[in-house]
């Protein structure tokens, strides 16, 4: 049934127009950052289909994160990459159940809906090709109970609307870039090539994640969000400088236990 176009409307439609215009331009940029037309192709669940980027430029991730992850973390994942490849798992299908919740819970806005529903496929494609990574390597699931990482960013959440909504897509904003930084370590130093090459793959994609994220907390709220975005780098920072007695793809630094 047709209905008659509302102010509501046209910026709706204004919006649209936009994100083809934002896309168009991101396409352009990720040409210019030296991915060839090649690269670019459609999602595989079989990962040796996947072809790796020439290149990625992280300086904005590492720019946008309180820290670096130290080399201690860095030895104790690539010493147990089961482990960590089993929490990879955990975190892909956390990261779709979360944007499904978000998806179901905030309806109003057209940006928001049409986002976490890219960010749901694109999260559930990548945790079918870890699992297809775990059957590969003959790895059976196994049980790993989260870390203290996204609790640490949550407890740290206001609890009034929109301000909560804002709050969870920062923090979502954080681990992403975080993930993606951690994905570019963990390439350039564990002896599994095939999954280092997935790993370099990944970082086309989770490159980009923070920023979409802070776009849309940004566009939620009336007042600018650089101070919660100061705040929540503080607090991630320390959650990855700090010791951590138990590794996890998030985890802080670790304890003497694990060095």
């Amino acid at each position: 049934m047709a209905k008659t176009m509302n102010n509501e409307d046209m910026k709706i439609n204004n919006s649209n127009d936009k994100a083809v215009s934002d896309s168009h331009t991101e396409e352009y940029k990720i040409e210019k950052d030296g991915l060839t037309e090649e690269s670019m192709e459609p999602d595989s669940i079989d990962i040796a289909q996947l072809r790796t980027p020439i290149k990625v430029d992280l300086s904005a991730v590492y720019d946008f994160l309180g820290a670096r992850t130290t080399q201690a973390w860095v030895e104790a994942a690539s010493a147990d990459v089961p482990l960590i490849i089993q929490d990879h798992a955990n975190c892909e299908k956390k990261a779709a159940g979360t944007a499904m919740n978000l998806l179901f819970r905030y309806e109003f806005s057209y940006d928001l809906q049409r986002k976490l529903a890219q960010l749901i496929r694109e999260e559930m494609l990548h945790y079918e090709q870890v699992l297809g990574i775990m059957n590969e390597r003959e790895q059976e699931w196994g049980y790993l109970s989260a870390g203290r990482y996204a609790k640490g960013l949550l407890k740290h959440k206001r609890t009034h609307e929109p301000a909560a909504m804002v709050d969870v897509l920062i923090i979502g904003a954080f681990i992403e870039a975080r993930s993606c930084e951690r994905f570019a370590a963990l390439a350039e130093v564990i002896d599994d090539e095939r999954l280092a090459k997935y790993y370099r793959y990944l970082l086309k994609s989770e490159s980009r994640h923070f920023e979409d994220y802070l776009a849309l907390a940004q566009s939620l709220s009336d007042d600018n969000i650089d101070e919660r975005v100061a705040f929540f780098k503080e607090v991630e920072a320390e959650l990855i400088s700090s010791p951590d007695t138990e590794l996890r793809f998030h985890s802080g630094t670790p304890a003497e236990r694990f060095s």
